[in-house]
């Protein structure tokens, strides 16, 4: 595959405000994606959308406090975009399963208890040192994002509780199909068994503190977030909702061709020095962390169009 310059990844999204503080793919991150995608979905899709989310049984958490009816779905749906990842808390009574069980690449909707941690990303897995690579994992994030946009449309015949739940879960899992590092494992002589998604490095960014590779890059639109938050910061002067993206791109709707330039972008960029090749923890270059910003609000925005383009065309 050809090597990406950084100049031929800024066009996919015009990058505005790079003095700007960057704020991403914890639960910051996956609100603002999914506030983007639905300022774009069609206004027959948002009520459909809507009905769909009253299926879950958090619905009415994710609206409360909202002043009116309108806000209430607009935040039930940017908050449901969490929802993956809250149920890996323990007062979900959630399952943490493996992806070897009978049960790993189901889709049966709200009957299922397990986390599907497993479902999160899709390792492509590479060694710069040719370190031995083990066989991929044959349930991931693109075998079930497959199921799911199968799944989504009426015409599908799944019922309405698997069509909620697929439609959860998607607003997560493009999210995390776009974060680089959900998409490769690096396999060195130092960590032969993998890094598991760059969450064996350690790094030292400018802030001073010594944090994983992954939870790095997945810390760059900040922490938890309300819906209120989630839109006031992707609106805001800066935000993810002004970054224009490429037309083209924004079609691209088959989630292992997202993985493919997700990869990419991680072996180019996420994996570069002065990251190190062992766990010591190293200490980040300013021109390093101006490409993961950079980087980061260019996948959020280019993730929220194909949320949106995906659940048009499904429920349209």
């Amino acid at each position: 595959m050809a090597m990406l310059r950084l100049s031929q990844i800024l066009p996919i999204v015009a990058v505005l405000g790079l003095a700007q503080p960057a704020q991403a793919w914890w639960d910051a991150g996956h609100m603002q994606i999914a506030y983007v995608a639905y300022k774009h979905l069609d206004a027959p899709v948002k009520d459909k959308v809507d009905a769909l989310l009253r299926l879950n049984p958090d619905y009415t958490k994710w609206s409360a406090g909202a002043p009116d009816d309108r806000t209430a779905k607009l935040w039930a749906f940017v908050h449901a975009a969490t929802w993956a990842d809250d149920i890996k808390n323990a007062d979900y009574h959630y399952t943490r399963d493996s992806v070897d069980s009978a049960t790993a690449g189901q889709n049966i909707g709200y009957a299922d208890h397990n986390q599907h941690a497993y479902w999160h990303f899709k390792d492509t897995n590479f060694s710069p040192d040719g370190t031995p690579l083990p066989t991929p994992d044959p349930v991931d994030i693109v075998t079930q994002l497959k199921l799911m946009i199968a799944a989504l449309p009426a015409s599908s015949g799944a019922s309405d509780d698997v069509r909620s739940y697929d439609l959860v879960w998607m607003l997560h899992l493009v999210g995390d199909a776009h974060q680089p590092l959900h998409a490769s494992t690096r396999y060195t002589r130092q960590i032969p068994n993998g890094d598991s998604g760059g969450n064996l490095e350690m790094v030292i960014p400018a802030t001073g503190e010594t944090i994983a590779l992954h939870a790095y890059w997945d810390a760059m639109f900040g922490g938890y977030d309300s819906p209120f938050g989630a839109v006031f910061d992707a609106d805001d002067k800066g935000g993810i909702s002004h970054l224009t993206v490429n037309d083209t791109s924004a079609q691209i709707v088959d989630p292992q061709s997202w993985i493919d330039e997700s990869a990419q972008l991680a072996q180019q960029y996420g994996f570069a020095a002065p990251v190190s090749t062992g766990d010591n923890a190293v200490l980040l270059t300013r021109e390093y962390e101006t490409n993961v910003r950079n980087i980061a609000r260019s996948q959020a925005a280019l993730a929220a169009a194909r949320l949106a383009k995906l659940i048009n065309d499904a429920l349209k």
